[in-house]
């Protein structure tokens, strides 16, 4: 998809932090604080990355998961921004920028992905089948 096409698609918040590497504003965000149980879809390829059963509420003010559903559907890219050197997290089918990846999470691994909500789409564990991820359901058994 070319950028006119990702512009007419996405809104522009969702095109800013995914194509150009923008920061959504923290606990001003559309998911932050969801509870329900689903997916959570790359807003560009369609792709699921994270499942609600691996979120937490880190504090940070977006939503942040202990790890992807798939490791190999995003990719960590060093990122010195902001005087900064964080693990960018990306995309790896649509190349999005869809946040970072920090040490300092909960369980074995002590991963928290700390995602922009502008990145994602969120398809509710009820409507997996009706929109195509019903392989996805023995997630949420």
């Amino acid at each position: 998809m070319d950028r006119t096409q990702l512009r007419n698609k996405l809104t522009r918040l969702q095109y800013e932090v995914t194509q150009n590497n923008a920061t959504e504003p923290p606990f001003r965000n559309e998911f932050w604080d969801n509870k329900r149980d689903g997916l959570y879809i790359d807003v560009v390829s369609g792709e699921p990355l994270f499942s609600s059963r691996d979120k937490f509420d880190s504090g940070c003010g977006w939503p942040s998961f202990t790890k992807p559903i798939q490791p190999g559907e995003v990719a960590e890219k060093e990122n010195i921004s902001h005087n900064m050197v964080r693990m960018e997290v990306r995309s790896k089918k649509s190349d999005s920028h869809l946040g970072h990846v920090f040490n300092d999470g909960p369980g074995p691994a002590g991963l928290r992905y700390c995602i922009n909500s502008a990145a994602l789409r969120f398809v509710p564990r009820e409507d997996l089948v009706k929109e195509g991820y019903g392989q996805y359901l023995a997630l949420f058994e």
